[in-house]
């Protein structure tokens, strides 16, 4: 369907203009992106935005990047070869482009450095630091990926959180976790097992915080978070669990002073290629 006013067609400038995309922009913004070659058809070719639409066409151009807080932290490469890079995230950073994340994550500065191919084998939440490994090249990436998804990481985590001596010797923690689209948190619900976590005290700190080891052998949306509030131990700086944070959630910055004390410590594997087992250890401090 061709918009139009009265009996004309609309042109290409002001049928952009109502785009939910674009909300926001005015005929200036087009046309300074128009004069800088940036609006252009699906052969590359300048859009003309005077013209009239009279079928409907494809035009491209890009929005500006969000602006986006620094994320003041490095990520040290623990690891890189022909096939693998692997780093230690940090907090804060996500894993790749998403939402308002864009340049901070993980992947652009790879990208930056290593190269476009590079992408990621496996994600982390990005409140939470550690081991995240990244492939280097395409034709590899599937083998890594299928590791993951087919549950042959042994992966570890380190957590801060309230000491409970009863948890010495260890628990394991079955249950359901499902996470809506749009909701902040994951919740238990009842139906079959997709969530399972070995949890364990490790040592407690003199100020009365212990150091948990919790070993996830899937991985749902903030599985280890939802399970560690759910043996009264919740995490320490969780903004989530078991209650929201309201001024922390609602803040337009991150608190980089709270990190959440979650580290994703190990990931070990046979690799498919080399065919040895590989163990990567992070070097970050909760």
């Amino acid at each position: 369907m061709v918009l139009r006013v009265g009996d004309e067609p609309l042109t290409v400038a002001q049928t952009l203009l109502r785009a939910p995309v674009l909300d926001g922009w005015t005929l200036d913004d087009l046309r300074r992106r128009d004069a800088a070659g940036e609006i252009v058809d699906a052969d590359g070719d300048p859009v003309d935005l005077a013209a009239p639409v009279v079928r409907p066409v494809p035009v491209y151009l890009h929005r500006d990047l969000p602006d986006e807080v620094p994320v003041p932290f490095g990520m040290p490469v623990l690891h890189v070869d022909d096939r693998l890079i692997v780093v230690d995230k940090p907090h804060f950073l996500a894993t790749m482009p998403r939402g308002a994340h864009v340049t901070q994550t993980a992947l652009v500065r790879l990208r930056r450095e290593f190269g476009d191919d590079v992408a990621p084998v496996h994600r982390l939440d990005r409140l939470t630091a550690g081991v995240l490994i990244f492939t280097r090249r395409p034709d590899v990436r599937a083998a890594y990926q299928d590791l993951f998804a087919q549950r042959r990481v042994v992966k570890e985590y380190r957590a801060l959180a309230p000491a409970d001596p009863s948890l010495r010797r260890g628990v394991r923690v079955e249950n359901r976790i499902e996470k809506d689209a749009g909701d902040l948190r994951a919740r238990l619900v009842d139906g079959a097992v997709n969530a399972v976590s070995e949890i364990s005290l490790e040592s407690v700190r003199d100020d009365g915080l212990g150091v948990y080891r919790l070993r996830p052998s899937t991985g749902r949306t903030h599985q280890l978070r939802l399970h560690m509030a759910g043996l009264g131990v919740p995490i320490v700086d969780d903004p989530l669990y078991p209650d929201v944070d309201r001024a922390r959630v609602a803040a337009t910055v991150d608190d980089f002073a709270r990190p959440l004390k979650l580290l994703a410590y190990s990931a070990e594997f046979d690799d498919p290629f080399a065919g040895e087992r590989r163990r990567f250890v992070s070097r970050l401090e909760l």
